[in-house]
């Protein structure tokens, strides 16, 4: 459960960042952090249960372009996500494809590196494990 947490804070940080810097992303309305909340819940839902099916479908292209399709999956899971907070009234939009890609690109690598800021080391976890 604590893990879920973390990864749906780090989604949520990543998704303000993306919004502050990113030209064509943004948060409107005066509570700007319960949208993004809210769209970082959406998002990890999409991409708990849409990418993997659109990555198994395209999978044929992600090979032959050594993976950086997945980029463009990304990006269009950020565009979906965008597309379904519209629909439930929240307050987060993605003007086109290419905020779309500046922002899921911007989003993987602050979430990569959140991740391992925030990740609990192996080590640490077999030493607690093992004093038990």
């Amino acid at each position: 459960m604590v893990k879920l947490i973390i990864s749906w804070l780090i989604n949520a940080a990543a998704l303000a960042l993306a919004a502050a810097v990113v030209p064509g992303i943004e948060t409107t309305g005066d509570q700007a952090w319960v949208a993004v909340a809210l769209v970082a819940v959406i998002f990890g839902l999409v991409n708990a249960l849409i990418r993997p099916l659109v990555k198994l479908l395209t999978c044929l292209i992600n090979v032959l372009t050594l993976g950086l399709f997945t980029l463009v999956i990304n990006a269009l899971m950020l565009w979906l996500s965008s597309w379904i907070a519209a629909q439930l009234g929240v307050d987060f939009r993605v003007e086109g494809f290419v905020p779309a890609f500046l922002g899921a690109l911007l989003i993987s690598v602050v979430s990569f590196i959140l991740s391992l800021v925030f990740r609990e080391d192996d080590r640490r976890k077999r030493a607690r494990r093992d004093r038990r």
